[in-house]
């Protein structure tokens, strides 16, 4: 009787589960003939794993963190089909996301109201007071996604005003994962080559405080947040070995995150760094130090 009963359950759970939609096609331009196109890869097995099984792992998740490289389209285009794809396999909680200011909340609330009640903004980017640094051509399809749907779209940064309080005065960071030694030395080391050493190492203690608070406050936002919650940021604040779910660990949830990055064909991800990897096309290479020395 108990194998019968087993075997119920488990015809059950294949029932219940749905299939997936096709993901969407490449749209950036570069290495669309790479033999890792497409490939998305379970990193602590090596497991190449089907558009269908990572969307059921993620979807098991209380807590999911994607990567982004943010000028890549192809990234952005598969974080809605994520989304879609995950709330057919259980509710949706929450969407948070890096480039929502907190305050900039309000709008955001206001807007989801209206367009829950038939009346949705003529102009979402002047209605959220979408910052500018955002490519609204890259993100405005996913946020009047989420403006549609019954979950709470939410803020997971620090407000300007709030970053300059933090170069004026550091915070202390509490927390032994997120501070130690080699994390802190890291995340130095991609300050100075992202800015392209072209900051005075006066600055770069208030930098490191900048970068490690965000990461706090994203890591509290999605505790705070209603779960299943998915975090959208750019890659590195989702690093397991650097970012958020360091602080998570501090905040003592480090169990119940599933982290996936979604890297350009030819930059390797590592199981140290997340869980999943789904390799996508790339954007051509931009020299961005000619243009600051500039």
């Amino acid at each position: 009787m108990r194998i019968v009963l087993l075997c119920m359950f488990s015809l059950l759970a294949a029932c219940q589960s749905h299939h997936v939609t096709p993901p969407p096609a490449p749209i950036a331009p570069e290495n669309r003939d790479h033999a890792e196109l497409g490939v998305i890869r379970e990193l602590a097995t090596g497991r190449t794993l089907s558009p269908q099984e990572l969307v059921e792992r993620l979807a098991a998740a209380p807590r999911v963190l994607v990567g982004e490289q943010h000028d890549n389209p192809d990234h952005h285009a598969l974080q809605l089909w994520l989304l879609r794809e995950m709330a057919a396999q259980r509710p949706q909680g929450s969407l948070l996301m890096e480039m929502i200011n907190p305050d900039q909340q309000a709008k955001v609330d206001a807007a989801q109201a209206a367009t829950r009640a038939g009346q949705p903004p003529a102009d979402p980017y002047q209605a959220l007071a979408w910052q500018a640094n955002w490519d609204w051509s890259l993100y405005g399809a996913l946020v009047t996604y989420a403006l549609r749907q019954p979950y709470p779209l939410m803020s997971a940064n620090l407000d300007r005003a709030q970053i300059m309080q933090i170069y004026k005065q550091r915070p202390l960071l509490t927390g032994e994962a997120s501070t130690t030694k080699q994390v802190q030395a890291t995340l130095l080391d991609d300050i100075r080559e992202s800015h392209c050493g072209l900051l005075p190492e006066s600055q770069m203690p208030a930098m490191l405080a900048v970068q490690q608070q965000r990461d706090r406050r994203m890591a509290e936002r999605l505790l705070a947040a209603p779960q299943p919650a998915v975090l959208l940021a750019g890659a590195f604040h989702v690093r397991k070995d650097l970012g958020v779910p360091l602080h998570l660990k501090d905040l003592g949830a480090g169990e119940g995150n599933a982290v996936l990055i979604l890297a350009e064909v030819g930059k390797p991800v590592t199981a140290e760094s997340a869980d999943y990897v789904w390799y996508t096309a790339a954007q051509p290479e931009q020299d961005h130090c000619a243009k600051l020395r500039r």
